[in-house]
């Protein structure tokens, strides 16, 4: 039986290392006779208010560029390039188009006549991943002939790697991404992200590892300069090397687990043909989550600087993209909050599974936490704060009604928190923004 074909090659140059990638990984033959093809990058997150960090969040634009150009070269004739960034307001149809002019996007249309897609606009079509899991697709991308998948070499903070079939999700519309959250213990997000990649047009995985990043998926993790490329036209063996880059075995990931029963294929990456660079040479372990305390009531960061009177649940796999959102400046606004003065017996939760411990107050996050908990007779004194996601002006009145005196522009201006970060990357000449421009 033929093995399936995994490159990995060093990034050395524009357009040639990508080139070369992708014929290694036998790209000409999968595009061969394709006519439209859907590229889809990873920009997970995308603010206005501030320059952010991006290397190792979004896929640089460096790829994106060359991808177009090669697809361009071999032939295709129609090209779309599609993402559905985290917005927090669904009325603001020029968001998504904001980030493509950013990213330089604007640039490739006109050059190459690529079409930009807004994923949330839509329109949608229903695909059954699952005996009654009925997730909604774009339609665009469902009627093109192929999909080109270009994900980040990163690891996520709940699904342990975020590679090319997690970037899929992208592909969907707000509330089936909710669904895959599920409170179902056996059916999770683990169990419905294993099938993203099913019941879909044939997908061609390039995995953009100029920057890769540990504690992922956002700006609040940790980003390396390691100039790997990954491609192959299996995702689910491409996912397998970019796990074992980051460190991982697929036994230790249960959506790449689950894929690959489904599929019925090895868990070890011996059934793959790897070609070019020695995977043992670039492999490094990179940590996945956020530190708590060893009972999992507070992050570290809280115990620290001495926090005392609140529990603040680690996350789960319930927790949304859009309450993850929300969750770090939460956590951020907290902790400038406090004064040393122990807090009076608060504890603070947030998904759709999470119960009670029977604190003095319990704030209770975003509408699921309401319907789970509206009317729970152990509660001694609730605050819900509904909305999904919920507003900052509410979260801010909430912590402020539990005693926690928190600057309410912090959540008010979430969005310009992530560009504070930018000072860590000050002089370090590897952390080169003109990898997410295109001239």
């Amino acid at each position: 039986m033929k093995k399936d074909v995994v490159s990995i090659v060093r990034y050395r140059e524009a357009y040639n290392s990508v080139k070369e990638v992708l014929e290694l990984g036998e790209g000409e033959d999968f595009f061969r006779g394709k006519r439209r093809v859907f590229i889809k990058p990873n920009i997970v997150f995308w603010t206005d208010r501030a320059r952010f960090p991006k290397w190792g969040v979004l896929t640089t634009s460096r790829v994106v560029e060359d991808v177009v150009r090669w697809l361009k070269d071999v032939g295709v004739e129609e090209l779309y390039i599609g993402e559905g960034s985290v917005q927090y307001n669904p009325r603001d149809k020029e968001f998504q188009y904001r980030s493509f002019k950013d990213l330089g996007y604007d640039k490739l249309a006109r050059r190459f006549g690529v079409k930009l897609v807004s994923v949330h606009e839509g329109p949608f079509v229903p695909v059954e991943v699952d005996k009654g899991i009925v997730l909604k697709y774009n339609k665009i991308a469902m009627e093109c002939d192929a999909i080109m998948d270009l994900p980040v070499l990163k690891t996520h903070a709940q699904t342990i790697v975020s590679l090319g079939i997690k970037n899929l999700k992208g592909l969907i519309d707000m509330t089936s991404r909710k669904k895959c959250h599920s409170p179902d213990r056996e059916r999770d997000l683990n169990y419905i992200i294993a099938r993203l990649a099913d019941n879909i047009p044939p997908v061609f995985v390039l995995i953009d590892g100029i920057y890769s990043l540990e504690r992922g998926p956002s700006f609040d993790g940790r980003p390396h300069r390691t100039d790997i490329l990954i491609a192959s036209s299996n995702v689910i063996a491409a996912d397998k090397v970019g796990a074992y880059l980051l460190g991982y075995s697929v036994r230790q990931i249960p959506h790449l687990k689950y894929a690959c029963e489904n599929h019925n294929i090895s868990l070890d990456i011996t059934d793959i043909e790897i070609r070019g660079e020695d995977i043992e040479a670039l492999k490094k372990n990179y940590a996945y989550d956020f530190e708590y305390t060893e009972d999992g009531t507070m992050p570290m960061p809280f115990k620290k600087i001495g926090i005392e009177g609140i529990a603040y649940p680690k996350y789960d796999l319930t927790l949304c993209t859009y309450c993850s959102g929300l969750n770090g400046a939460i956590l951020t606004a907290i902790a400038m909050a406090w004064k040393g003065k122990r807090w009076d017996d608060i504890e603070i939760l947030t998904g759709k599974i999470k119960e009670p411990s029977g604190k003095k107050t319990t704030i209770l996050i975003g509408q699921c936490m309401y319907k789970r908990h509206k009317d729970n007779p152990s509660l001694k004194n609730p605050i819900f704060v509904k909305g999904c996601p919920p507003s900052p002006a509410e979260i801010n009145r909430a912590l402020k009604k539990a005693g926690i005196d928190v600057d309410p522009s912090v959540l008010e201006n979430f969005e310009a928190l992530p560009g504070f970060l930018m000072k860590r990357y000050e002089g370090k000449q590897e952390f080169d923004e003109s990898f997410y421009t295109i001239e």
